[in-house]
C-alpha cells in the first residue's frame, strides 16, 4: 500500500495511508501559508504533535474534539489536551516508542523550547519517527543542528521533513548538513517562507544536497508526494 505526504504549509503535514489519515503540529488557522483549512481536512485517524508553541498545536484542540480522534505528544502535551476534554490522548518521551494501529512512532530529541498557550511547560520539543505501511518518515520538529542525527537514521529513513526557516530553527544550510546525517532517500524542507523572519529560499537547501544520492523535494503548500513506498 501507498502512502501519500501533503505539505500544509510551515510544519504541518497530512499522511495518507488509504486506511489511515494522520496530521502533524497542524497550524492552519491563522497560518498565511495553510493551503486549507482545518474543517478541510479528511476525517482524522490521530494527530501528532511535536510540541506546544501555537504554530505547531495549531487546531489540534479543535480537530481531536471534531473527530474523536487520538492525540500523540509528549505527556505534558498529553496532559494538557486530556484535561481540556480531548478523550484519546497518548504521552510519550523522547526515545520512548509505541506501536499505535496506525503504525509505529518514536519520539527523538529536538533541541529548541516548548511551552503552551496558557503559559505552562510544554515538554521537551520533539520529532518524530514514524513506521507506516513500511515507510519510514522522520518529521524534525522544531530543532537546530546536532551531531545524534545520524543515529536517527541509522536504520533507513525513506523521508526527512526538515526545518530550514533559520531564526528559531536550522536555516538552509545546517538543514542540508542534517539530511547528510540522517541520509533519507527524498528530503524536504519545511517551516520557513510563513513569516519575514523565516523567509529563506528552499533553493539553497536543494543545491546543497546536488551530487549526494538524497533527494530534495520542494513542495508548495497543498502539494503530495503521491506513491510513497519503500
Amino acid at each position: 500500500m501507498s502512502v501519500k505526504v501533503t505539505w500544509l504549509g510551515h510544519a504541518a503535514f497530512l499522511i495518507e495511508t488509504g486506511k489511515y489519515n494522520l496530521v502533524i503540529d497542524p497550524f492552519l488557522t491563522d497560518n498565511p501559508q495553510a493551503s486549507c483549512k482545518a474543517d478541510e481536512l479528511p476525517e482524522l485517524s490521530a494527530i501528532l504533535v511535536t510540541h506546544g508553541h501555537r504554530d505547531h498545536l495549531g487546531d489540534t484542540l479543535h480537530l481531536a474534539k471534531k473527530f474523536n480522534c487520538l492525540v500523540v505528544s509528549t505527556v505534558e502535551i498529553a496532559n494538557y489536551l486530556k484535561g481540556r476534554g480531548v478523550k484519546h490522548v497518548h504521552g510519550q518521551q523522547p526515545g520512548g516508542a509505541w506501536k499505535h494501529p496506525f503504525g509505529k512512532v518514536k519520539l527523538t530529541r529536538a533541541f529548541h523550547g516548548s511551552f503552551l498557550p496558557d503559559g505552562s511547560y510544554g515538554g521537551q520539543p520533539v520529532g518524530f519517527l514514524l513506521e507506516v505501511e513500511g515507510v519510514t518518515i522522520y518529521h524534525a520538529g522544531d530543532t537546530a543542528l546536532f551531531s545524534d542525527m545520524k543515529l536517527i537514521g541509522r536504520k533507513g529513513v525513506d523521508l526527512a521533513l526538515l526545518p530550514c526557516g533559520d531564526n528559531f530553527t536550522m536555516g538552509t544550510e545546517d538543514a542540508a548538513l542534517a539530511a547528510t546525517y540522517i541520509h533519507p532517500r527524498i528530503a524536504v524542507p519545511m517551516h520557513y517562507g510563513t513569516w519575514e523572519l523565516i523567509d529563506t529560499d528552499p533553493q539553497d537547501f536543494a543545491r546543497r544536497l546536488q551530487g549526494s544520492s538524497i533527494k530534495p523535494v520542494i513542495l508548495k503548500p497543498g502539494e503530495s508526494l503521491s506513491q510513497l513506498i519503500r
